[in-house]
Parts: C-alpha cells; sequence; structure tokens
C-alpha cells in the first residue's frame, strides 16, 4: 500500500469528502477504486469509491460507501489515505511514491535501511527509513539521486556529509 494523502475536510451535506493527494495529478483514481482509510494506527478500512470529481491537480471531492451523512464524514476528517500500488501504476516510474519497500543505498555508507514511507513537503521528497534503530529523513531530489532500479527494488543516493551522524547523536 501507498499512501498518497489524507481526508481534510468535508463537503455539503451528504457526506461528501475532501481528499488532498500527493500523486501529481487528476486522472489516477477511478469510481469503484478502493481507498484504505488509517482508521487508528496500523488499521486500515477499506472503502469504495462511488462518485469523484477532481479540484485541480491535489484534491479530489469524493464520495464512498457507508458515507452517506456529514456527521460520519467528519469522522474521517485527518485519516491517512492509502491505495494499493496497482492503481499508481500509470505514473512515471520515477515518481518517489512507488520506491516504499524499496532498499536505499548510499555511496559511502552502503545499505541504510528500507523505505518504509515517502513524504513530500512541497519542495522536496523525503525518504522514511529506519537507520540504526532511529527514524532518519533522507531527501530524495536531484543532487543525491544516483540510481533507481525498479527491477532490483533499489534506490541509490549520495547523503549529503553528516545527515546521518544527526539521527544518531539524537
Amino acid at each position: 500500500m501507498v499512501r498518497i494523502g489524507k481526508i481534510v475536510a468535508t463537503h455539503g451535506i451528504h457526506g461528501t469528502l475532501i481528499l488532498s493527494h500527493i500523486v501529481g495529478n487528476s486522472k489516477w483514481l477511478k469510481k469503484g477504486d478502493a481507498l484504505m482509510i488509517e482508521v487508528q494506527k496500523g488499521n486500515y478500512i477499506p472503502y469504495f469509491v462511488e462518485q469523484l470529481k477532481a479540484n485541480g491537480d491535489d484534491e479530489y471531492h469524493i464520495n464512498i460507501e457507508e458515507v452517506t451523512k456529514v456527521e460520519i464524514a467528519k469522522k474521517l476528517i485527518t485519516k491517512h489515505v492509502y491505495v494499493d500500488g496497482n492503481i499508481l501504476s500509470l505514473l512515471p516510474t520515477d515518481s518517489p511514491l512507488l520506491w516504499i519497500g524499496f532498499n536505499l543505498i548510499d555511496k559511502k555508507v552502503g545499505a541504510v535501511g528500507i523505505i518504509e514511507d515517502v513524504i513530500h513537503t512541497g519542495n522536496q521528497w523525503l525518504a522514511k527509513v529506519m537507520y540504526q534503530n532511529k527514524e532518519a529523513l533522507i531527501p530524495l531530489i536531484e543532487q543525491t539521486i544516483d540510481q533507481v532500479n525498479i527491477k532490483a527494488k533499489t534506490v541509490k543516493v549520495t547523503i549529503p556529509d553528516g545527515l546521518l551522524d544527526i539521527y544518531l547523536e539524537a
């Protein structure tokens, strides 16, 4: 599963939700697709899209099964939304969303860890990895990415000097 965004608000009185996403285009989601909503940490419930309307390239107004009233919809605000990676298969392979589960390998250090998640900060992507039992955020920008191998599921990077040391000292 790939985290693509979260429910940010309701719209109207019939349970319409506003889904803010980081996919970068408005053509990936279709009627009938399953959205996995994390209702509690590690607890996902599938909801199927009944209706949707793109609102730019980073937002959808959606109606999902069983959510027909604003009172029910309000309980889903701030919840993270995940999708099966196959739904995003039409995205370019250079999308960091597809790198979750890949091995992150540094030019100097070697294996850093498995990319557990990617976070879009607005200006750049960050890979979340566990490095020596500490959570580390590694920038995924043109200057640091050396190679992405989709088949081998590896992302080779050159991490800026001292960045990993910060996490070890914390």
